[in-house]
């Protein structure tokens, strides 16, 4: 719905200020599509960001469970009430820790229980620390500095992700803002200069030149979405 809505909204935006014609936004309405696509990415990409940091925070009050004495199980138990004072209650975190806690109560082993999180899950950092966990457990040996030092590169490797984050988030702003430039000079125009923009309207000669603009802008459009996509 909110895709839909916000898509619709900016479609038929640029149908107003780029031809005017209700024809026109009949005939590119398959372009929602790729805007959908898009939305989609970054929303998916927005989630990663933030089950990022829930994890990061969840590691640490699992290893802090440990240092103080607690068993892996009972240190999986503490981490839903941890999360609750950081995140709420609605956090993708404290769903996915409270199922295993149930998981745990039936038996399931602990190792188990964090491969079916990995499934779950798709991520980097928690293969990882799945990976090296279940292999303590097969293996022995000091479970608990291990764990540290692993933990301790997996935080450290999520921090410089969010300082990433943090450091393009002014040139992801100033990239909005320019975007909106061009839009705004052409509602100047159309306020300002009614019978100047009217003849870019209506005529061959003014759809082509009306077209070229548009290409030339989601072509920008997308140029700058992608120099922005940095990947770590």
């Amino acid at each position: 719905m909110v895709a839909a809505i916000k898509g619709i909204g900016i479609f038929g935006l640029l149908i107003y200020l780029f031809y005017n014609a209700v024809l026109a936004g009949v005939i590119l309405s398959p372009c929602l599509i790729f805007y959908y696509k898009n939305w989609k990415r970054e929303y998916v990409r927005k989630k990663e960001q933030e089950f990022r940091m829930q994890f990061g925070e969840a590691l640490k009050a699992f290893m802090t469970a440990l240092n103080v004495g607690y068993s892996v199980e009972n240190a999986i138990r503490t981490i839903p009430k941890e999360m609750k004072l950081l995140f709420g209650n609605d956090a993708v975190i404290i769903w996915e820790f409270s199922y295993m806690i149930r998981q745990l109560e039936m038996n399931v082993t602990v190792e188990k229980a964090f491969y079916e999180f990995a499934g779950r899950v798709k991520s980097e950092e928690l293969y990882s620390f799945v990976t090296v966990f279940t292999t303590l457990k097969r293996s022995g040996g000091d479970m608990i500095q291990v764990l540290k030092n692993t933990i301790d590169k997996i935080c450290t490797g999520m921090e410089v992700k969010q300082e990433i984050e943090t450091m393009i988030a002014a040139k992801k702003m100033e990239f909005q803002i320019m975007t909106m430039i061009p839009l705004g000079i052409i509602v100047y125009m159309k306020i300002s200069f009614p019978e100047f923009m009217s003849v870019l309207y209506g005529s061959v000669a003014g759809v082509v030149v009306m077209s070229g603009c548009l290409a030339i802008y989601i072509g920008a459009w997308y140029l700058g979405k992608r120099m922005l996509e940095i990947e770590v």
